[in-house]
């Protein structure tokens, strides 16, 4: 994973294969998630497992980014924050039901997990 975009397209193929293996090797053992369909801080490898298996076992999961919504910055060293929108989907009763839900990573790509902070939520609803 040589830029940030390599470790955000990492983590998608992970999630649209199910991969849970290949998502927690994303996340640094300290890492927090404040994830798209919890209510609870995820703040270590154990919570974030259970997250994932959980959200994997969805009928017809998957995630897609909304491209032009991705911004990239840099930070001092190897640090990196990315920000944007992506789709989530996946079966609810029977339903295909899609979740737009917007995103921000903290990854660290001179680390061999980079992603150590990652904070996901739904898109609410305009006033």
């Amino acid at each position: 994973m040589n830029t940030p975009r390599d470790v955000l397209d990492r983590w998608m193929q992970a999630v649209n294969h199910g991969d849970v293996k290949a998502l927690l090797g994303l996340y640094d053992p300290q890492a927090v998630l404040i994830p798209t369909f919890s209510n609870r801080l995820l703040n270590t490898p154990e919570k974030l497992r259970d997250y994932f298996e959980k959200l994997g076992s969805r009928e017809e999961l998957s995630i897609a980014l909304h491209e032009k919504t991705l911004l990239v910055q840099e930070l001092p060293g190897q640090l990196f924050t990315l920000g944007g929108i992506y789709n989530w989907r996946f079966m609810v009763d029977g339903e295909l039901l899609n979740f737009e839900a917007r995103f921000s990573y903290v990854v660290d790509l001179a680390r061999p997990q980079p992603i150590l902070h990652h904070h996901s939520s739904q898109i609410p609803r305009m006033l």
